[in-house]
Parts: structure tokens; sequence; C-alpha cells
């Protein structure tokens, strides 16, 4: 199973945000384990180093996003995905619709976010991060 995982899981994972960030680390777990891969769009690196700058020095925050990036594939972001992001007047919000678009490029079954309502216009699947950690206690 391949799954894009939304900024928000990434920081309740990192900065331990209950009460998700119990769900939100049993996802990253289980793609550091290989039971499912994981990857978050190139937009979320900069995206957390800036969220994390009141937490974490600078160095910190290097170390913390290399280590994400080692452990998730990071899809890029290209023309093609910004101009399909800005054509579709179906989002509201135009970074969930690039995170969108990433996921489609990523082949992913799912986006793993916390804010599925953001994402009723998505072509993927949305699932909150305790709906996945259902779907990885069945085995998938």
């Amino acid at each position: 199973m391949r799954v894009l995982i939304d900024t928000n899981v990434i920081l309740d994972y990192i900065l331990n945000r209950e009460p998700y960030g119990t769900h939100a680390g049993r996802i990253v777990e289980a793609c550091k384990g290989k039971k499912i891969f994981g990857c978050i769009a190139a937009h979320t690196v900069p995206n957390i180093f800036y969220i994390l700058r009141k937490v974490y020095s600078t160095e910190e925050r290097r170390e913390i996003l290399l280590a994400l990036c080692e452990l998730f594939d990071v899809e890029g972001i290209d023309a093609g995905k910004i101009e399909n992001a800005l054509k579709n007047e179906k989002f509201s919000d135009f970074e969930d619709c690039l995170q969108m678009e990433c996921a489609k490029q990523y082949h992913a079954d799912y986006i793993v976010t916390r804010n599925t309502a953001d994402f009723a216009a998505s072509n993927i699947p949305c699932i909150e991060p305790e709906q996945m950690c259902i779907l990885l206690e069945n085995n998938i």
C-alpha cells in the first residue's frame, strides 16, 4: 500500500500532539517497517521547517527533516502539478490540491490527513490517521 501523508500528520508525529500523536506514530512506524510505503509532498518540507522554528533550532529542524526525507519518498512539485492545482476549482485550498496532485503522481492508495473534509474533491481517497491504523491492525 502506498500513502501520501499530509503535513498535519507529520507534525502530529514530530510534536507528539495528543491525541493525534499516537496514530501518527503508528503510521510512521509502519513506514519504517516497510509495512506500507509513505511519501510526503515536497512542499511539506519547507512548511514544516517554518512551522517548527519556534520549537527547534535551525540545526535540529534540519536533522528532523533530513530524517523524514530518508524515511519517506518525497514527491516533487513541477509546473504540471502547479498548473493542475491552480486550474482545479473544486479545491478551495491550493496547498491541499497540490497534496492531491503529488498523491496522484505517487500512485497513492490513500491520502492520510486529519482534514478529510478539505479533500472532498480529491481523486485519491482520504482517510484519517485512526482509519489508517485500523487498516494496519487488520494487516491491510
